[in-house]
């Protein structure tokens, strides 16, 4: 795909993704939202690729959703919907299709917040496993001064990563605040300066990547997004049982406590495509 709102670095097997619109501030497109979709997807199938950092060019990560077209169409693309209840295919969120992709992507994505990030700019990083963000720098929620909803899935992410207390105090006021609150709150791991922020965020990728073996972790982040909706500890329990047997006697734990006990480096080897995307314990429900 030939990117025109995003541009990706490989590089030591961490994939750079920037929003690359700086003159608007990085403001979301539908083009940027099709790019965004089509880097994770790659990032996943790719084995040279073991964690993904997603940054903004200039002095931006994301001013939200662009409110003039270059094409002149309507601002969420829903050109071609009438009425109360059009079909899905034509009022599906754009920031909701790459919240999608970054929760199926198996490898690491870190968010190197690197400047203010409102509406979409902020949903759209709920996904993603852990965020840095620039010291002093203005986030928000703000649909509801806009008169709209959150959208992205935040509905599900943000009471999930803050609690629904804060979630509820930030979602319904709309209101900016500073990435310090953020930080406090636990929506950001750690604030840094400006010019030192993807850095940090690249150092925290080679440290989740450097020992870790590319399916566990691919498992591992898998769990611990999903299980914790389980109605039930039992639930977990099944889904654990089973994930350490098969690593154990299938995938790269049949190294792990050899290397161990042997004082040497585990050998890493099972190929990511090897392992099922989908299991029966975490069931995708269709869209509808």
């Amino acid at each position: 795909m030939d990117y025109q709102h995003i541009r990706t670095e490989l590089a030591d097997q961490i994939l750079t993704i920037t929003l690359n619109r700086p003159d608007r501030l990085n403001a979301f497109t539908l083009r940027m939202k099709d790019e965004l979709v089509h880097a994770f997807g790659e990032a996943d199938c790719n084995d040279d690729v073991r964690a993904v950092v997603v940054t903004g060019a200039g002095r931006a990560f994301c001013a939200g959703m662009e409110m003039q077209p270059e094409d002149g169409g309507q601002v969420f693309g829903y050109d071609d919907a009438e009425g109360m209840e059009p079909p899905l295919s034509k009022i599906r969120d754009s920031g909701g299709e790459v919240s999608l992709a970054i929760f199926r992507c198996r490898k690491p994505v870190i968010g190197a917040i690197n400047g203010p990030a409102v509406g979409v700019g902020m949903t759209m990083t709920l996904p993603m496993d852990i965020r840095l963000v620039a010291a002093n720098t203005k986030v928000g929620f703000v649909f509801t001064q806009r008169g709209l909803t959150p959208e992205a899935c935040s509905s599900w992410f943000l009471p999930r990563v803050v609690g629904m207390q804060k979630a509820m105090e930030w979602v319904l006021s709309g209101d900016i605040f500073l990435s310090e609150e953020g930080v406090e709150a636990g929506l950001f791991h750690s604030a840094h300066d400006k010019e030192s922020v993807l850095e940090a965020a690249q150092a925290m990728a080679r440290k989740l990547i450097a020992k870790s073996s590319p399916v566990a972790v691919a498992l591992a982040k898998q769990m611990l997004w999903r299980n914790p909706t389980f109605d039930h500890p039992k639930q977990a329990h099944v889904v654990e049982s089973k994930m350490i047997y098969w690593s154990n006697m299938f995938w790269d734990g049949r190294d792990g406590f050899t290397a161990f006990l042997e004082k040497r480096d585990p050998v890493f080897d099972t190929p990511l495509h090897d392992v099922p995307k989908g299991f029966s314990f975490w069931p995708e429900p269709p869209l509808k």
